[in-house]
């Protein structure tokens, strides 16, 4: 028994993805209650929770609404 082999042309095209940057011109305003709430929900640990907050305050890409907008991460997070 011999095994026989057909060619089968492929045509290939390259595709390009465009793959969002998530860049933002104005940060995302939230309540601290919020971000904490959201961040807790894929959190394990409080001390994951409160290194991931700090990030995202420091970070620019967050900003506070409401009673805490104006205070400093250092004094939330600290």
């Amino acid at each position: 028994m011999s095994l026989t082999s057909i060619e089968i042309p492929i045509d290939h095209r390259p595709a390009i993805h465009e793959i969002p940057t998530g860049t933002v011109d104005e940060p995302q305003p939230v309540t601290l209650l919020e971000l904490i709430e959201a961040v807790s929900e894929v959190s394990n640990t409080e001390q994951e929770v409160l290194a991931t907050v700090t990030y995202m305050l420091n970070s620019g890409r967050i900003r506070l609404s409401g009673n805490f907008r104006d205070t400093p991460v250092e004094k939330l997070c600290g």
